[in-house]
């Protein structure tokens, strides 16, 4: 059973890098690129700090490991295809810095169990352009089908992971997508009030 979730995941993640493409090819969707860099420089920090302990493999920790290429493809589908306001900004370049200064962390301290939990946080806070983009659009730019299939993934991972920073990380991903599902579905509402 472990193993037929696993490909689950695997295939949610690869259906949202398809979608996502198609999408933005389409120019239906306009995720921030800034979030998606973040993504995948946090996620494979985390994949690389969880494995530091020596004692998980990448299949313990699957939805970081699924992620991981998710991450890659979406951020190169929106450089492609990504509108100019995606690109990142000051505050994106300051938050590039604190990961850099959470590597150096791990590196000088082999600290991998901070080092990860930084990471979590930092990906916490990679939400924060397409927060701050949702929160005062009048049209929603995400998609509520790849949120939605990142939130299902999540909550697989959530009872397959191995180890505490594993389900650190599916909890996370957990609430996160949650809670900009619910801020979609908050733009959606006022674009539908101001129709009527």
């Amino acid at each position: 059973m472990k193993n037929f979730l696993s490909i689950v995941i695997v295939l949610i993640n690869l259906s949202v890098v398809f979608n996502n493409c198609w999408l933005l090819y389409k120019k239906q969707i306009q995720p921030a690129l800034a979030m998606w860099i973040f993504f995948t420089i946090a996620v494979i920090c985390s994949l690389s700090t969880y494995l530091a302990s020596g004692a998980y493999s990448i299949f313990d920790n699957i939805l970081n490991t699924a992620d991981v290429f998710m991450c890659v493809a979406c951020t190169l589908g929106i450089v492609i295809w990504g509108d100019k306001s995606t690109r990142p900004n000051r505050f994106d370049q300051f938050l590039f810095s604190v990961v850099v200064l959470i590597l150096l962390f791990w590196w000088f301290s082999g600290n991998y169990l901070l080092s990860n939990l930084a990471l979590q946080s930092i990906i916490v806070i990679a939400y924060l352009p397409v927060v701050t983009r949702l929160w005062s659009a009048s049209e929603n730019s995400e998609s509520f089908w790849v949120w939605g299939a990142l939130f299902i993934a999540a909550a697989i991972a959530l009872f397959l992971s191995e180890g505490m920073l594993a389900k650190i990380y599916a909890l996370r991903a957990l609430l996160c997508t949650f809670g900009l599902i619910l801020l979609m579905l908050k733009v959606e509402w006022q674009r539908r009030k101001q129709v009527v």
